[in-house]
């Protein structure tokens, strides 16, 4: 399996120089993270919405290794934020924060991430919209989910996401979905061991599928993170069992990824949200879209070839 290769390679600085150094890698890089600044992304937002979609933003960078960088985190969104207030968007365009970027591995790293984050909230809320907790590793997530609770008890909107391939994944869903939550279900895409994780696509298609239904019979607001046709599909059927009308649900997708599909969704009348990356740390997202999705790396490696 490639993935994991992949990954391993995510956290090589040797990869990060030879793949920056490649020519063409600016040119595939912005099939999915479309601008390195605020100004670059206006434009890209302004497009999305203006075809009927909905957008959530994340700012690329993870290697936070000071207090100062998570800082700098943290005034990175509340910029994006500040400069979208005049588009009067709403929750049509939301934010997607990875509580690493807010110190979270730092010492004292919980209450660091909680402390840095807690603004974004304040100012997307006061703008009108959103955030949504990015999951990341397993061992992160207990701290995550304790820094989602906290921030619900003022910020019920506040959503959280949860990966299929985890084993607690299952008792996660029924615990929010039972509460209201705003949930934004995922394969996942990091690198977990046997013990807690299930290794093998079928599985993790079944574990998916599970995890779904129990969000589609709960109280809260499913988000489907999926490019899958067959997971759209018995998306669509789970939601007209549980009565579900289209904007008690949503679909998510990246941005570069099948955008066909998000305007076909959109037109269709779902809620049909992209997940927009932008900024200058972008080696990691990327990398991890590549072992995604086989499609993508040999999206990547052809042009490399063309281009050689």
């Amino acid at each position: 399996m490639l993935g994991p290769v992949i990954l391993a390679a995510s956290r090589s600085d040797r990869m990060r120089r030879l793949v920056s150094a490649a020519p063409v890698t600016k040119q595939v890089v912005d099939r999915f993270i479309p601008g390195e600044t605020v100004d670059e992304i206006l434009p890209v937002i302004d497009e999305l919405t203006g075809n009927g979609l909905e957008l959530t933003m994340d700012v690329v960078g993870e290697d936070i290794t000071t207090p100062e960088q998570a800082t700098a985190a943290r005034d990175a969104y509340l910029e994006l934020i500040g400069r979208l207030g005049p588009l009067e968007l709403g929750t049509r365009a939301e934010m997607s924060v990875k509580l690493s970027m807010f110190g979270q591995a730092l010492p004292g790293g919980h209450d660091l991430a909680l402390a840095n984050v807690r603004p974004v909230v304040e100012a997307a809320a006061a703008s009108g919209t959103t955030v949504t907790l990015d999951a990341e590793d397993h061992t992160t997530l207990d701290s995550m989910f304790a820094i989602h609770d906290e921030l619900r008890k003022d910020f019920p909107q506040t959503g959280c996401v949860i990966q299929a391939y985890l084993f607690r994944t299952e008792e996660d869903a029924r615990r929010l979905a039972a509460n209201g939550s705003r949930v934004r279900l995922v394969k996942g895409a990091y690198k977990e061991p046997a013990e807690v994780a299930h290794q093998h696509k079928h599985e993790i298609d079944k574990a998916y599928v599970r995890v779904l239904r129990t969000l589609m019979e709960g109280e809260g607001y499913p988000m489907i993170g999926s490019h899958d046709p067959r997971l759209i599909s018995i998306t669509q059927e789970l939601a007209r069992t549980a009565g579900r009308k289209l904007d008690e649900y949503e679909f998510q997708m990246l941005y570069g990824i099948r955008g066909d599909e998000h305007l076909r969704l959109a037109a269709e009348g779902h809620r049909m949200r992209v997940y927009t990356a932008y900024g200058t740390d972008w080696y990691g997202y990327f990398m991890r879209r590549l072992a995604e999705k086989p499609a993508n790396l040999r999206f990547f490696l052809r042009s490399m070839i063309g281009h050689g």
